[in-house]
């Protein structure tokens, strides 16, 4: 009886020390979506359990360990048993239950991430080797960029053009993988105001790591102002000017957010496309056999129709509606940073 109200004891400040720390470490980034508190609800009452097993097993091990270790003027051996049916039983259903209960809270979690909404932002998001792109079918518009009203329910329609690559962005918790040939849903709601990143959790190809976009969760004012911009609608307050943003800082952000530099190296080395250093004002042979001056003209044909004049070497592998989801102004900006990369 002794040994079992100190081991009892043992475990149970054990428990209690591990289960305060383990509940006051940030384990995850910032919530910024509906979903992402149901999440960790879930998540950090996984850490709670398994602290408790943890304790439990350990606590129990250690204490016999050093409690009941074989005396120096000992020789006798120990007492010879043959198993323990009631404690058998008893430690195969409890982590059954367990098991069975998690089970269900997780069923309901998912069952709540992927509840529909009347008014439901549709968002088409286009995965490729290596860039994402984002489309707003009930507008009619485009972006590099995922830009989304805060508060209001997403409703993501995911796609891939090559192979399998995986929508991610930590502080929503979701994650969805595009898969060719399929169409995949998610659905989340933003909550928390501020910049992200979507990221592809899939080993994609070399250009893996570099396939990342922004994410901008706005107020529904500055969603709508944006959006009346991309439309070409946007008419600023009597007496306001909007600050018009540095051209070559747009475009160096541009060739972050649509991929360019996955293909295109900024130093000189040999990717899947030409690289962009020096090339500006270059002179560069054609498959058919001639010759180009690298001039704004040449760069704003290459980014809407880069199949009419492919630089010898390469495939015509980039994709053909840059046209489209790029404004005329963002192509320039485009233009003019390649025209600083020397």
């Amino acid at each position: 009886m002794r040994h079992a109200i100190n081991v009892t004891v043992i475990i149970l400040v054990s428990i209690f020390a591990l289960l305060f720390i383990a509940d006051n470490v940030q384990w995850m980034p910032v919530q910024a979506s509906a979903e992402a508190k149901l999440i960790d609800w879930l998540f950090n009452l996984h850490i709670d359990i398994i602290v408790v097993l943890y304790v439990l097993v350990n606590g129990i091990l250690l204490y016999s360990v050093f409690v009941f270790r074989r005396k120096k003027d000992d020789p006798s051996e120990g007492v010879y048993f043959h198993g323990n049916t009631r404690l058998e039983i008893l430690w195969t259903v409890i982590p059954l239950i367990v098991v069975v209960y998690f089970a269900v809270l997780g069923a309901g979690v998912l069952r709540q991430t992927l509840e529909a909404a009347d008014d439901e932002l549709e968002v088409v998001v286009t995965a490729r080797q290596w860039a994402w792109t984002f489309e707003y079918p009930e507008w009619g518009i485009a972006s590099t960029e995922l830009n989304l009203p805060v508060d209001r329910r997403v409703h993501l329609v995911l796609h891939s053009e090559d192979v399998t690559h995986s929508f991610w962005v930590p502080e929503f918790r979701l994650k969805q993988d595009t898969v060719p040939g399929q169409e995949h849903h998610l659905r989340l709601t933003p909550t928390r105001v501020g910049t992200y990143k979507v990221r592809c959790a899939e080993l994609c190809g070399t250009s893996h790591a570099y396939m990342e976009a922004p994410v901008n969760v706005m107020t529904a004012e500055d969603f709508e102002i944006w959006r009346q911009k991309r439309l070409g609608i946007y008419v600023p307050p009597e007496g306001e000017e909007a600050p018009a943003e540095d051209p070559v800082a747009l475009g160096q952000r541009l060739a972050t957010s649509a991929g360019c530099i996955a293909c295109h190296s900024l130093d000189g080395s040999a990717l899947v496309g030409p690289t962009w250093k020096g090339i500006f004002g270059k002179t560069e042979t054609m498959a058919d056999g001639s010759t180009v001056v690298v001039d704004e003209a040449y760069l704003h044909e290459s980014i809407v129709n880069p199949s009419a004049k492919l630089v010898a070497g390469f495939q015509d592998l980039m994709p053909k509606n840059y046209g489209d989801i790029l404004t005329e102004a963002e192509i320039n900006a485009l233009i003019e940073y390649i025209k600083t990369i020397r």
